[in-house]
């Protein structure tokens, strides 16, 4: 069997990277495209002895990255960037074809963000510095130190950019790294090992090994000479990595996904309001940022249910490898059955179908909005992860708020009106991570991204990555500590 495939014309190695080299492994998993179903190639399936042998590349590679200076670790990550843009197409393609997700956005937004990753922190990297400060005389002066070896586990939505957004803090800060990509998606981190090592990132300081769930997760996550970990999934798995990395206290920082709300009040402007609507179908609703739950105001429930019914209508769903299409298939037939198995229950429930509701071809779920909806119904307290929303009313602030906050998630809320006041108001009073006023997804690396309840532990983005990826020490020297007593 072939270590390599190759993907509409990419050449993609399917072994882990391991110390600087490729290896592979006994077993393999089979990499399924969601647009049509097809078999991308084996992929080599690793175990404990993989991990095991990253781990110790990790870990023999630290001191030297640690002690690298931060100017050449930043001129590091600048050139990892010149490869991704170097390669953006062959990336691009890859991944529509690994995840499903448009291949015009991944060529316009995602995989520029990939470079920008590696290039903003690179830049944050060589400004990151805390004003020294006196108590009583003494100095005391903050630094970061770089923790240690690193897992960092992926999901496969956005599978190359979320996994940047925690490989180039990790390794600007100093640390050594091993990545673990989603099952579903890990085409393009073997493509990253590679543009790492052309760039002259030194052996074992990024190592990718892959494999499925806890056959290589477990081994990961409860391995003692890991420092951090960092995960973005479900809850679920997110209590079974806390309670593998417990035993050895490491710092876990997790992205949970969520529940979030729009909330749209009558003196909002409505056609904005369904721009913002609608942009929750993106990546076929497999963002866990979006806004699946619409919260309108009574009064203008009807024109704009009308509204969005008309633009949603309008909506291509097909081949996402097509400028044309605007929502591509679902991740995985086990996906796309939980999906349905979400709606199937929720119209049993009483929910009232307003357009979609079904499944189509292939791994194509339609385009779904449910109303008639309990608030405490599972559609409304669950995360579906698919192309479902739900629309629910309300009368007054009060009551906006109240449903905003009624679930066990806090990632995110947007925020329709109007009112300047009212949305000082609002999103005073709700819990989220990110709150968008009048608008949706507008994401810079330097603010604090993460979620509150069980959306997740701690914040990521600027100074918040370097907080985690490093031990932070406060140095306090006394006024007159230099005097010589011989």
């Amino acid at each position: 069997m072939s270590d390599k495939i190759t993907v509409a014309g990419v050449s993609v190695d399917t072994r882990h990277w391991i110390g600087g080299r490729r290896v592979g492994s006994a077993g393999t998993f089979a990499d399924v495209s969601p647009i049509d179903g097809s078999v991308l190639g084996e992929i080599a399936r690793g175990g404990a002895a993989e991990v095991e042998a990253a781990v110790a590349a990790a870990r023999e590679a630290f001191p030297g990255w640690a002690a690298t200076p931060r100017a050449e670790r930043a001129r590091i990550l600048h050139a990892i960037a010149d490869g991704v843009e170097k390669r953006l197409e062959e990336l691009a393609i890859v991944e529509t074809h690994d995840n499903g997700a448009l291949l015009r956005s991944h060529r316009r937004g995602v995989m520029p963000r990939v470079a920008h990753n590696f290039r903003f922190f690179a830049d944050w990297l060589l400004t990151l510095e805390h004003e020294d400060f006196e108590t009583r005389g003494h100095t005391n002066q903050v630094s970061w130190d770089p923790a240690g070896p690193c897992v960092l586990i992926t999901p496969w939505n956005a599978p190359l950019m979320l996994a940047t957004w925690k490989v180039a803090p990790a390794l600007a800060a100093g640390n050594t790294v091993i990545l673990k990509p989603a099952e579903w998606t890990p085409l393009t981190a073997s493509l990253l090992a590679d543009i790492a090592a052309e760039a002259g990132l030194p052996a074992g300081v990024l190592n990718v090994v892959q494999g499925y769930g806890s056959e290589i997760g477990d081994a990961l996550t409860s391995h003692p000479d890991v420092r951090r970990i960092s995960f973005t999934g479900s809850v679920p798995t997110a209590k079974r990595i806390a309670a593998s990395a417990a035993p050895n206290l490491t710092p876990l920082s997790l992205e949970l996904g969520g529940k979030s709300p729009l909330l749209v009040f009558a003196d909002a402007d409505l056609d904005l309001a369904v721009d913002l609507a609608v942009e929750q179908y993106d990546n076929a609703g497999q963002v866990c940022l979006a806004a699946t739950r619409f919260l309108v105001e009574e009064s203008v429930a009807e024109e704009f249910t009308r509204r969005f019914v008309e633009r949603a209508g309008a909506l291509r769903q097909g081949d996402p490898r097509d400028e044309a299409t605007d929502i591509g298939p679902n991740i995985h037939p086990r996906q796309l059955e939980k999906i349905d198995g979400f709606v199937r229950r929720a119209v049993a429930d009483g929910a009232r179908v307003v357009i979609g509701g079904h499944p189509g071809e292939g791994q194509y779920y339609a385009p779904t909005l449910l109303t008639d909806v309990a608030q405490d119904s599972e559609i409304v307290q669950e995360e579906v992860f698919g192309p479902v929303l739900t629309l629910q009313t309300f009368t007054d602030e009060d009551e906006a708020v109240r449903l905003a906050n009624d679930t066990r998630f806090g990632l995110a809320a947007t925020l329709a009106t109007g009112d300047p006041e009212r949305a000082s108001r609002v999103t005073e009073q709700l819990v989220a991570g990110t709150v968008w006023v009048n608008c949706f997804f507008v994401r810079d690396l330097q603010a604090p991204f993460g979620g509150s309840r069980q959306s997740g532990v701690g914040r990521e983005g600027g100074t918040w990555s370097f907080d985690f990826y490093c031990d932070l020490k406060n140095t306090v020297t006394a006024p007159n500590g230099w005097n010589s007593h011989g």
